[in-house]
């Protein structure tokens, strides 16, 4: 499609470009709003808040009967432990009974512990992929109500990025870390209550490995959590760059350009492993010193429980129990350590969600003007518009086509063809003037209802992954099968369709390289007859055919423009010489118009542009 996107000037200024195809964010770059984007989670949590009040206490019910369970335990091993010395000195004997009961109470704690566990996973799960869900869901509708410019300026892979990458780190994270979060916390709690239950001065000793794991832990984060957030943007830096060499395969490997293509990757692929080796290795070390001052706990633990139960402070069962204890006190510390790096992993995804989400959008439209039964006569008055206001591609554009009439709107390479198309769609607005359908300015009808009018075949062909039967229909969802056959033998492509095997039911892969481009032009217009709209819009609708082929086209074409208001933008002039009114476009402004005949009697521009196309060694019109 053509010149508004080859003009340097006419497009509005990219992001940089991070090894080949450009990214959000820059590596190193911290979140911008952590606290701002874990308020926007909690709002949109609190439609699961009752969900999430039966998940903690599911939660709390777990983490207490499993804290309760070593203490229970240590009743055993101390019972064991008499009744051996008794028996050793010929008091008595061990007392299995009770050590079996003792055994039987553990294992049903243990039991309902595993099973409140269960149910508080099952609610989580349920919550996290719901949440989910919604981001996607709304990510989805948000594509619909976003600006045309957006996607001109935005990476595809990005977009795509958000909408699973971050939405799968966010839900992952999600789940993992709430769940440690409530465990993790109430763990710490119930098993200090019991600590302190068994002995306060052993417990005091214990407790100087929090300042230590603290300290530890917030010089980890403060180190982790750049990396994170650089590793979620070069994730989408990455998926628009194998997105853009994969569709345009056929384009590198004409060119030469794998290499270039491999070393642009190979940037790209370089920085994120450079920002997740560092994430994942700085996360990773709180693990192994986590457990390095555990084992100082236990170390001491040990000393002190030794020199207690000599005094029969404490039983020996105590000992056993507050071992216990210490550890399940320094894990829990260890799994809020990485609840951190989950939360940072969370809230680095979220962010770029939300940032989506809260992009700009189209002004929604209401009580506007109805486009039913209205004339199609077109007026564009004074035009005026620029990607960038301060360097317009339309300066002072003006033109008349009256209902029913073909106009042709032909010029050079960057003259501005395309941009009036897309300004006539609604898909920018005007910045000076008016463009009036029926006599009344288009932004008097809502953008749907303008673009209801119009069908289009563009250079650029546009199939999805589906069979023929399907891509034709997209014009008329609702047609018949006998109407999609019409429509092929009135694109003149219904013989092509028949010697595939399958015929209409023949299957176009995702990037339509199984048949010619030549083929996916004829099945576009195809497309637009069913559409049967009361407008054309016919950018260069025959560029990618023969010859041959290009004249059935233009009998099927003059047929389907029949009392039709069409826009036709054409380089080869052969194609718009029976046009009502061509329209001869020099930066953006209207230098010649009229009819064929007219414009060569007049033997300007136009009549020049004419001959040389054949004239001996003329190639297509250029800039």
């Amino acid at each position: 499609m053509s010149e508004a996107q080859t003009n340097t000037q006419a497009q509005p200024k990219k992001p940089p470009r991070v090894g080949g195809h450009h990214g959000r964010m820059m590596l190193g770059e911290k979140p911008k709003d952590f606290k701002g984007t874990l308020k926007k989670m909690i709002k949109l949590m609190a439609q699961f808040k009752v969900l999430l009040v039966v998940m903690m206490l599911f939660a709390v019910g777990s983490t207490i009967f499993n804290i309760i369970g070593p203490k229970v335990l240590s009743e055993a091993t101390t019972e064991l432990f008499n009744g051996v010395t008794e028996k050793i000195a010929g008091k008595g004997a061990i007392n299995f009974d009770l050590i079996a009961t003792i055994l039987a109470a553990t294992m049903t704690l243990y039991a309902i512990s595993a099973l409140c566990s269960w149910v508080q996973g099952w609610v989580m799960s349920y919550i996290s992929q719901r949440t989910c869900y919604i981001l996607r869901r709304d990510i989805a509708a948000k594509i619909d109500r976003m600006p045309f410019g957006y996607f001109e300026r935005t990476s595809v892979g990005d977009t795509l990025s958000r909408i699973t990458n971050d939405v799968d780190t966010l839900g992952q994270s999600l789940n993992q870390g709430i769940t440690q979060l409530v465990t993790s916390s109430v763990t710490i709690i119930g098993v200090l209550a019991m600590m302190l239950l068994i002995n306060p001065l052993m417990t005091l000793v214990t407790l100087f490995i929090i300042p230590v794991s603290i300290a530890l832990v917030t010089l980890i984060v403060k180190r982790s959590q750049k990396y994170f957030r650089a590793q979620q943007a070069m994730l989408g830096a990455i998926n628009g760059q194998v997105e853009e060499t994969f569709s345009g395969h056929a384009i590198v490997k004409a060119f030469g350009q794998e290499q270039e293509a491999l070393a642009d990757f190979n940037v790209a692929n370089d920085k994120l492993y450079e920002s997740a080796w560092k994430a994942q290795f700085i996360s990773g070390l709180m693990q192994p010193i986590m457990n390095f001052v555990g084992n100082l706990g236990y170390v001491a633990v040990a000393i002190m429980g030794s020199i207690f139960a000599v005094q029969r402070i404490i039983t020996v069962g105590d000992i056993q129990a507050f071992i216990q204890y210490v550890k399940n006190f320094t894990q829990p510390i260890t799994q809020l350590t990485q609840v951190s790096n989950v939360l940072q992993q969370m809230a680095a995804a979220a962010e770029r969600i939300f940032e989506f989400l809260e992009a700009e959008e189209e002004a929604k439209e209401t009580n506007k003007a109805s486009v039913e039964g209205i004339e199609t006569s077109v007026e564009f008055s004074h035009v005026k518009f620029g990607y960038n206001p301060e360097q317009p591609v339309i300066h002072d554009f003006s033109a008349s086509i009256k209902e029913g009439q073909t106009v042709a709107i032909v010029g050079p390479t960057g003259a501005g063809k395309t941009t009036l198309v897309k300004l006539l769609m609604r898909f920018y607005e005007v910045q000076g003037g008016s463009i009036k359908i029926g006599g009344r300015d288009i932004r008097d009808y809502k953008r749907e209802d303008v673009r209801s009018l119009f069908g289009m075949v563009l250079q650029d062909t546009w199939l999805f992954n589906g069979t023929i039967r399907e891509n034709i229909r997209y014009g008329n969802l609702d047609a018949t099968d006998e109407e999609v056959e019409a429509a092929a033998r009135a694109a003149r492509t219904h013989h092509f369709i028949s010697t595939l095997p399958g015929g209409y039911d023949f299957v176009i892969n995702e990037d339509a390289s199984n048949i010619s481009q030549g083929q996916r032009q004829l099945i576009t217009i195809a497309r637009a007859i069913l559409a049967n709209r009361r407008m054309l819009i016919l950018d260069e609708a025959t560029s990618s055919v023969d010859t041959r082929t290009e004249v059935r086209i233009q009998e099927a074409m003059e047929n389907l423009m029949a009392g039709r208001t069409s826009f036709v933008i054409a380089h080869r002039l052969s194609t718009i010489r029976e046009a009502d009114l061509i329209l001869l476009i020099e930066h953006g402004d209207v230098v010649e118009q009229g009819t064929h005949n007219e414009l060569l009697a007049l033997g300007g521009k136009y009549a020049d542009l004419y001959n040389s196309q054949f004239s001996k060694g003329a190639t297509e019109i250029e800039d």
